[in-house]
């Protein structure tokens, strides 16, 4: 169910907006990304086999055979600024909803646009191992924030914010996880209002949420601020512990980086 909960958000806007813009970090993730080394490469090149002859019967040496200390998957990224956290987490336009414990000593705080596909790819691939890792074990927390480039995540964003049952977070998910059915759809407010209505939503208050005004300045505004106070200009642009990385970290990367703050 909450997988379904999750796709119902970007409806409201009408199928008269078709445009959509792309994400803002296409060559920063790429950059992100291709510094990475795979893992396998490590073990391209076979040991080499012991040469026969007198020796053949020797007792190897003390810890001749001893395997090789495993190396790191990938190094810690470098960050490419930093905010005051004091100042991240005042509060802004939006209450911030915080997934995992409120004390946990790692704070990510991703800002993110929900018709970015660099967005979604970070949902889809990254997020679940990082939950699991970090987040569920109460050594890190996640909230993410609104930053819309187009009309079409500013109505995404303002469906997630009324879900019924402080479903938010499950249709963000499901939001990410359909995106290209609704993004690129010509009737976007047909196909997910459908969705929204098992989320909870009637057709009534699917309406009255996108027709809330102050809730679109509220989303907007967030965006602005992440903008002007923190150097927000591709997403999804991560801060953890007030380190900021832009584009679409894969998981052993931000893995990394939440390691090295533990």
């Amino acid at each position: 169910m909450r997988q379904i909960l999750r796709i119902a958000l970007f409806a409201a806007l009408g199928a008269g907006v078709l445009s959509v813009a792309g994400c803002s970090d296409e060559s920063s993730s790429t950059a992100a990304t291709s510094s990475v080394v795979p893992a396998a490469n490590a073990q391209e090149t076979a040991p080499a086999a012991p040469a026969a002859g007198a020796q053949d019967t020797a007792a190897p040496a003390a810890g001749a055979a001893a395997a090789a200390p495993a190396k790191p998957a990938v190094d810690v990224p470098a960050a490419n600024g930093s905010v005051d956290v004091a100042k991240l987490m005042e509060p802004g336009p939006l209450p911030d909803v915080v997934v995992g414990k409120a004390d946990a000593p790692v704070t990510i705080v991703e800002y993110a646009s929900m018709t970015c596909p660099h967005c979604a790819a970070f949902a889809i691939n990254t997020l679940p191992e990082i939950k699991k890792t970090y987040i569920d074990t109460g050594k890190a927390k996640l909230i993410l924030r609104e930053f819309p480039f187009d009309p079409r995540a500013v109505a995404a964003f303002m469906l997630a914010r009324c879900a019924p049952g402080d479903r938010r977070e499950a249709m963000v998910d499901v939001l990410f996880a359909q995106q290209e059915s609704w993004a690129h759809a010509d009737n976007a407010s047909a196909a997910l209002l459908g969705i929204a209505k098992l989320a909870g939503f009637t057709q009534e208050s699917f309406t009255a949420c996108l027709n809330d005004k102050d809730l679109q300045a509220k989303v907007v505004a967030t965006q602005q601020r992440g903008q002007s106070e923190f150097g927000v200009e591709a997403t999804p642009t991560l801060f953890v512990n007030g380190q900021r990385y832009s584009g679409a970290l894969n998981a052993a990367q931000l893995s990394a980086v939440i390691d090295s703050m533990l």
